[in-house]
């Protein structure tokens, strides 16, 4: 081991501020070589085929791995740069190759199978149980079973989509970072509130610009679209911002995924079908709840059925008031935001900026950590010794009750440049218990909010409030899990249609008067959220809810379809799938040259192809989940009842993949899941 690489050192966690690009290759390499040598050893005909002996093992290699892997692909989400980059491309593609490999090794496979064939196997405790068979059916998933040549193309193609999916999200970013405007008279950003007006006039400060630069970042953008008097603006910005990474828009064909789109796309069909699957929709659902590619069309259908109408009246009432109210004759898609801001202030006198007031971030995440604490029992320390990788990165420790720490987290919460867009939670670290050996989880929890000025701190819209609660899910998930097996504790393993479970359930507290009451104080005089306003917030949670659906519908659906009815012959067809879709389930059908595919990283360069859907598969979870919680408020309780939150805990959170998901929400909730509980959580029911 070398002492002067840093990804290399045996320590609790990373040295952040010491790694280098070049630092990469050298310890990915020799953790591979490590890795196969270990592989070798215990599929050596001496070894015995047990649990400690052929999957404990590799755990620890996985482990060992890890350790390098997740702070080297953290980094080059929050922190990229061209040297990073190359070198992460680099050991990407080397790491892809190697678990394309592994996931091929016959010999490994073997091993494996003899250990589930043994007499004694049915005895091993339920996690190890999951843990083998997990590892078959990826065996399976893997292409083990393939003969030559269809195996080495397999293995090719996993390669291929790992570099494309990387230089799609490459592109993305760089179109994000290469358009902006340069405003100098802040006229031009009339109606903008001061907080958005804050976000520009910081881009332009890091620029060393006077004035304000919109930019393509997602504050900015939601600054412009939903609040700016001056039309053209709103429209420049979305011009941009809907043909990122695209044949069209200011940029045209400089940063284009359109191939990479379509290479994609043929490759995903490829594999599948070389599994036996009849398309790469049928492949995705072998780690998902869901059972069919009929049940998910089903599934999403019905509620496209339901939520259409209402969409549609929504809409129509939208361009009555822009046309009465606004003197808009039409309504363009970069009047959408806008309008319906100045609807909804009309209609419930609901000021987003008045209430952002009362949601400072540092009291927001004071909140968000005495809900947990209510919860389950947790509590969560700031420590400001750790090595992070920005400044404004902060980390806590998670303590029981009884001081013990059994986990940690980093926060890095503010848009800036180098950065990806979005929210995410990602693991750095897992829980692993090897004999007397313990390592706590560690997470990895990634906003985008705007951040604070000289003059306040930063103050989060309700959606932003929702963002941190749902991003904070996952990472409980991941942070209080009982289960020591890496490859299935937390959120490892667990079925991709159910993982956004104890994600979307957290929100559901930002939404109580229960939870917000713990943290949304004015910024300046410390107030309490008014009950009026409160009253005016829960009267608006359902506002434009058929508009909202039918949009994540046309993702979900646009998403599926695109799997589930490629065809070689005719090629990927992209635009033409999701005019299709837009007509079955969208009300609102933008210009021809809006290019949303280019820049859908979640399908295209992040885990959910053939899954989008999965967001409203769990949300339905997560209603139902919370109506336990509900249940305990009426019967004189409060919604955060410590009883219906350890059981909780205990049930969803702790288990990980030691179990099916489906087991484990009847074994919280008492039965099968209740498909009206999502209509209810829209307002639909």
């Amino acid at each position: 081991m070398s002492p002067t690489n840093p990804l290399l050192a045996d320590t609790p966690l990373p040295a952040f501020s010491a790694i280098r690009p070049e630092h990469v290759m050298p310890a990915v390499t020799l953790r591979l070589a490590e890795y196969r040598a270990g592989i070798a050893e215990l599929t050596a005909a001496s070894t015995p085929r047990d649990f400690a002996h052929v999957m404990l093992p590799q755990e620890r290699l996985d482990v060992r791995l890890d350790k390098v892997w997740a702070p080297v692909s953290h980094l080059h989400a929050v922190a990229d740069g061209e040297a990073l980059r190359a070198a992460y491309g680099e050991a990407e593609e080397a790491v892809t190759e190697h678990a394309l490999e592994l996931g091929q090794n016959r010999e490994l496979y073997a091993a494996v199978e003899a250990l589930a064939a043994a007499p004694d196997f049915p005895a091993l405790p339920r996690p190890a149980r999951a843990l083998v068979e997990h590892a078959l059916r990826d065996f399976r998933l893997s292409g083990v079973a393939l003969e030559e040549p269809a195996r080495s193309r397999f293995r090719e193609i996993g390669i291929e989509l790992s570099r494309l999916s990387t230089e799609f999200a490459n592109a993305v970013l760089d179109a994000t970072e290469a358009w902006s405007e340069h405003v100098t008279d802040e006229r031009r950003l009339a109606g903008t509130p001061p907080s958005g007006l804050a976000v520009l006039r910081a881009y332009a400060q890091a620029q060393a610009l006077e004035g304000f630069l919109v930019t393509l970042k997602q504050p900015s953008v939601q600054a412009v679209l939903t609040y700016a008097d001056d039309r053209a603006l709103r429209e420049r910005v979305y011009w941009a911002y809907q043909t990122r990474a695209s044949d069209q828009g200011p940029h045209a064909g400089r940063y284009d995924n359109s191939a990479r789109i379509e290479k994609i796309l043929a490759l995903r069909h490829e594999a599948a079908r070389l599994l036996g699957f009849a398309n790469a929709a049928e492949a995705s659902l072998a780690t998902k709840m869901a059972r069919s590619p009929l049940e998910v069309m089903s599934f999403l259908e019905d509620l496209a059925v339901r939520a259409k109408p209402l969409a549609q009246r929504e809409l129509d009432e939208l361009r009555d008031f822009a046309r009465e109210s606004l003197r808009l004759d039409t309504l363009e898609p970069w009047d959408v935001a806008y309008a319906a801001e100045k609807l909804r202030q009309a209609r419930h006198a609901l000021d987003e900026e008045r209430l952002k007031a009362y949601f400072p971030l540092p009291a927001v995440l004071d909140g968000l950590f005495a809900v947990a604490g209510r919860l389950y029992g947790i509590a969560f320390t700031p420590r400001t010794d750790v090595d992070v990788w920005h400044p404004d990165v902060r980390y806590y420790e998670v303590r029981e009750a009884d001081g013990r720490v059994i986990a940690g987290f980093y926060l890095d919460l503010y848009a800036r440049a180098g950065k990806r867009g979005g929210a995410w939670m990602d693991v750095c670290r897992a829980r692993f218990d090897d004999g007397e050996h313990h390592e706590d989880p560690v997470a990895f929890l990634t906003c985008n909010f705007a951040p604070p000025t000289a003059e306040r701190p930063a103050l989060l819209g309700h959606d932003d409030v929702l963002t941190l609660f749902h991003e904070f899910g996952h990472g409980l998930h991941h942070l209080l899990t009982e289960i020591g097996l890496p490859s299935i504790g937390g959120i490892e393993g667990v079925e991709w249609d159910a993982v956004e479970l104890p994600s979307q359930f957290m929100e559901n507290f930002a939404w109580r008067r229960e939870g917000l009451d713990l943290f949304a104080r004015h910024w300046q005089t410390g107030e309490p959220l008014p009950e009026p306003l409160f009253q005016r917030m829960l009267a608006a949670r359902h506002f434009h809810a058929g508009l909202f659906l039918v949009r994540q519908l046309e993702f979900a659906l646009f998403d599926f379809t695109l799997h589930l009815q490629y065809d070689p012959a005719e090629g990927a067809q992209v635009m033409r799938v999701l005019e299709e879709v837009r007509r079955k389930v969208a009300v609102i059908h933008p210009p021809a040259w809006q290019r949303f595919p280019h820049a859908f990283t979640h399908v295209f360069a992040g885990g959910y192809a053939a899954g989008y859907y999965s967001y409203l598969w769990a949300e339905l979870l997560a209603a139902d989940a919370f109506g336990a919680f509900e249940e305990a408020a009426r019967d004189g309780g409060s919604v955060l009842d410590r009883a219906t939150g350890e059981r909780f805990r205990r049930e969803i959170l702790a288990v990980g993949a030691s179990r099916p998901a489906l087991e484990s929400f009847v074994a919280f909730r008492g039965r099968t899941p209740d498909p009206e509980a999502l209509l209810r959580s829209h307002g639909l029911a």
